[in-house]
């Protein structure tokens, strides 16, 4: 079995600043990130450091791929029953099943309704998460008829005044358009 990475071995939060430094850094400079680490206490080499570097950086880019294409996914069919989130924990089941099968784990040596209510979380997520979709568009639509009728009881009243209406019977007609709200 090959020895551990010197990466993996880090303290939590030097690890954590080792991953942020590598996104901002563009997954790059190991050579200067390879000195800042020894200035922290970590020797480790250019080397190790792309061997860490390389595969968080396709994960990245898989991760940033998946989250553009739900993103679009959603926007091109808005999922309003929650189909997407039912099918995104029925997958998760599945796929969780065919790796203990795949494994050739031992039953008794997972919790297997541990899994299952991880599975579960995601479902719980994915509807917290339509609810606040519905609430932000919901108050984004408000705003914007809101704004609308601004528009319309302005445009109205002005239009009034140039046809002779009375101030009153002006702010009558602004005050009946804004009682839409």
């Amino acid at each position: 079995m090959p020895r551990r990475s010197k990466v993996h071995e880090l303290p939590p939060e030097l690890k954590e600043w080792l991953d942020a430094e590598l996104v901002k850094r563009g997954f790059g400079d190991y050579v200067q990130l390879a000195q800042d680490l020894k200035k922290r206490g970590a020797d480790i080499s250019k080397s190790a450091l792309q061997r860490y570097g390389s595969p968080f950086e396709q994960r990245m880019a898989q991760l940033k791929m998946a989250s553009e294409q739900a993103r679009a996914l959603v926007d091109a069919a808005p999922d309003e029953e929650d189909k997407l989130g039912a099918a995104v924990v029925r997958m998760t089941q599945e796929k969780i099943f065919s790796l203990l099968m795949e494994l050739d784990i031992n039953a008794e040596d997972v919790d297997v309704n541990k899994l299952f209510k991880n599975a579960a979380e995601i479902g719980k997520a994915s509807v917290t998460q339509k609810r606040f979709s519905m609430e932000a568009r919901a108050a984004i639509e408000a705003e914007a008829r809101r704004k609308a009728l601004e528009d319309a009881s302005a445009t109205a009243a002005a239009t009034a005044k140039q046809q002779g209406l009375s101030a009153e019977g002006v702010g009558a007609l602004r005050a009946a358009i804004m009682g839409q709200l």
